[in-house]
Order: structure tokens, then C-alpha cells, then sequence
């Protein structure tokens, strides 16, 4: 076996898609979608999902199920992925359950593609007789989601892409405790990895992926989108500036954390939230200040407006009720002129935060 081919093959499979032509399928209806049968490569949506499927040879035959749900199998082939998702992808968490069974080389991962930077970007879940990150440099690694990923980067040179022929990088993380269900608190990866200099750009797809090599195997995964970011293992800091006292001038409720990871014209901040107080909070808005020259331009876990000066975050469906001593983590991705520094000025429902 290739293994040094291995490490970098899925990239083939969007320019076949390309090559081939294929133009994605119509957004489905209101109605659920019938099941439906795949042999052949192509992309498009299923029962409000994304859904890509390639193979270069062999026997390989995707069944779309309801929602996100999808299985395969996959016999005298040489390469195939197949997977349902998001088009395009973001740091929004992603719930998964089923079934990985691989005779061989095969991966279970969250997988996509951003645009400049042209980036494939892989959350290994379970691997086969293969370990993914054989022979690559181990950068770091994150802890989420009940197990250690270790971080690596690799290179492709005058390699297969989703707009041709390119050189691009690879990121990885992988999982050490491998698993086939659970809960993927994406941005902690993105925010690993850019705390490591590896950067991403606008997202394309993104795909709860089963992969086999020169293998067979079978699969059986639904996936959705979940509840926003999880704990890592990144020491969240004092946000900056100064906050008035409550008013009154009795004692803050609430305490809010910052944990901003930046680059050279971007960055991301997980904001965590705790009721400090005795009451439970039923509804919120966290109102603060971003630094000068920052523009939000995507978020989690909660609803922000406007995207510059002065911001407020409202609470989404699942996140709007804090007990008292419960915490809860948003953040967002924003760009940046030159001034990458946290919030400041954090109130909830009007009361300054600590």
C-alpha cells in the first residue's frame, strides 16, 4: 500500500466531480425525500442535507435516508467517500451516530474544503488498519469532546482539488480514542489549528465522511447540527477593558471569559458566560464592545447584530436558560485591521458582567 498516496487522498475525488462536470442537485422540497440510491458520482442535496459521493473503481452503493442519514458499502474498490452535510461548512457543532465497519484502510471524519486559502481539513473520528497521521509531523494537539486529537499539517503539490490542479495544504486532527458516535465541537478544532498558524478560509462543503481504500467495508451515520461549543483544554482569559459597575452598585451577576485565537487578518473568540447570581436567567443578551477595525462575519450559539461597534449577542433555542453557577460558551469569527484584541465591556441584560 501507498501509505504516503493514503495520507492525501481524497482530494481526487472533488476533481472528479469537477471534471465529470456535475452540477448539484436542486434544493429538496418542504416534504421529506424518498430514499434514494446512489452508484454513481455525484453531489447534490437529500432531505435538506448536502450530499457528495465519489468512487474511482469498485463496487460502491450510497443509500440517502431520512434527514442526515445515509449508509454504504463499499467492496473491490480502490477509493471512494461518500458522506451528508453542509454546503457550505462553518464552526457549527455536529452530532453523529451509527455505524464503521472496515475491512482495511478506511476513515469516519468530518471533512470539507475552504477557498483562499484553498484548504482540506479532516476531524478523524475512526480509522481502519491505517493511522491517518502515519509519517506526518505531529504540530500539538486539542482536547474536546472526551478524547485528545492530535494536530498535523500536510501538502499537496500539483494535486487534485475542488478548482483544479493546485498546491494546498492538508489539516488534520485525529482523534486518539477512536469512536463511531458523539458530538464534534468543530470550532475547537478550527480554534486549535489557527492557534497553530493554520488558517482557514471561506468554506465550501463540509461532509460527515466514510472513506475506504483498497478495502470494503459498510456504514450506517446520521448527522446534524448541535448545540454550540463544548470545554477544551484552552485556558480562556479576563476579557480587556473595564465595565462599570452594575447598576445600584451591587455585585455582577454574571462573569464572562475570552478565548481569542487570531491571525494576520482574522480571529476567533469562544465568550463564555456563567451566572454568578442566586436567580436562574430565562433569556439573554450579552452587549459588548469589539475592538476597532474587527467585523463579525460568522458565529455560533448565538445571534449577533451588528457586526461592528457595539454588538449584541441574543441567545439561540437551546442555550437561553442559565441555573444559577451553569455557564454557557458562544463566539464568532471576525476579521481585523491590525487590532486582534477581545471584547470588552460585557453586560447581561444590562447588568456588567465581572
Amino acid at each position: 500500500m501507498n501509505h504516503s498516496r493514503r495520507l492525501l487522498l481524497v482530494g481526487g475525488a472533488c476533481v472528479a466531480l469537477v471534471a465529470a462536470g456535475v452540477v448539484a442537485l436542486t434544493t429538496g422540497t418542504a416534504s421529506a425525500e424518498a430514499d434514494r440510491t446512489v452508484t454513481a458520482n455525484t453531489t447534490g442535496t437529500h432531505n435538506g442535507y448536502f450530499f457528495s459521493y465519489w468512487k474511482d473503481t469498485g463496487n460502491v452503493t450510497m443509500q440517502l435516508g431520512a434527514g442526515g442519514s445515509y449508509s454504504v458499502q463499499w467492496s473491490n474498490m480502490n477509493n471512494t467517500v461518500v458522506g451528508k452535510g453542509w454546503k457550505p461548512g462553518s464552526s457549527h457543532t455536529v452530532n453523529y451516530s451509527g455505524t464503521f465497519n472496515v475491512n482495511g484502510n478506511g476513515y469516519l471524519a468530518l471533512y470539507g474544503w475552504t477557498l483562499n486559502p484553498l484548504i482540506e481539513y479532516y476531524v478523524v473520528e475512526n480509522f481502519g488498519s491505517y493511522n491517518p497521521s502515519t509519517g506526518a509531523q505531529r504540530l500539538g494537539s486539542v482536547t474536546t469532546d472526551g478524547s485528545t486529537y492530535d494536530i498535523y499539517r500536510t501538502q499537496r503539490v500539483n494535486q487534485p482539488s475542488i478548482i483544479g490542479t493546485a498546491t494546498f495544504y492538508q489539516y488534520w486532527s485525529v482523534r486518539q480514542q477512536k469512536r463511531t458516535g458523539g458530538t464534534i465541537t468543530t470550532a475547537n478544532h478550527f480554534n486549535a489549528w489557527a492557534g497553530l498558524g493554520l488558517n482557514l478560509g471561506t468554506h465550501d462543503y463540509q461532509i460527515l465522511a466514510t472513506e475506504g481504500y483498497q478495502s470494503s467495508g459498510s456504514s450506517s451515520i446520521t448527522v446534524s447540527e448541535g448545540p454550540g461549543p463544548g470545554p477544551t483544554t484552552t485556558s480562556p482569559r479576563p476579557s480587556q477593558g473595564t465595565s462599570s459597575p452594575p447598576p445600584g452598585g451591587g455585585t455582577a451577576s454574571c462573569q464572562v471569559t475570552n478565548a481569542v485565537n487570531a491571525w494576520n487578518t482574522g480571529l476567533t473568540d469562544n465568550i463564555t458566560i456563567t451566572n454568578t447570581g442566586t436567580a436562574p436567567i430565562n433569556g439573554w443578551s450579552l452587549r459588548f464592545n469589539l475592538a476597532s477595525g474587527q467585523t463579525i462575519t460568522s458565529g455560533w450559539s448565538a445571534t449577533y447584530s451588528p457586526s461592528t461597534g457595539q454588538v449584541t449577542a441574543t441567545n439561540v433555542s437551546y442555550n437561553g436558560s442559565l441555573a444559577p453557577g451553569a455557564s454557557t460558551t458562544i463566539g464568532f469569527q471576525a476579521n481585523h485591521t491590525g487590532n486582534a484584541g477581545a471584547p470588552s465591556g460585557f453586560t447581561l441584560n444590562g447588568a456588567a458582567c465581572r
